[in-house]
């Protein structure tokens, strides 16, 4: 039960840091390899992406 609560936290980070610097996967691996705690706390620090210019 425990193991499902920490992946399904790990997986809201990695959706709320889609936009974001490190993008889904990037914040997805940090916070399953650290914990999602750290995670969240690396998400709210990180910028949002720049739009990419054509």
């Amino acid at each position: 039960m425990a193991e499902a609560i920490y992946v399904g936290l790990s997986l809201l980070i990695a959706f709320l840091g889609m936009n974001r610097k490190f993008g889904f996967w990037g914040y997805l691996f940090c916070s399953l390899l650290l914990t999602p705690a750290v995670g969240l706390i690396i998400l709210l620090a990180s910028d949002r992406r720049e739009p990419t210019r054509a």
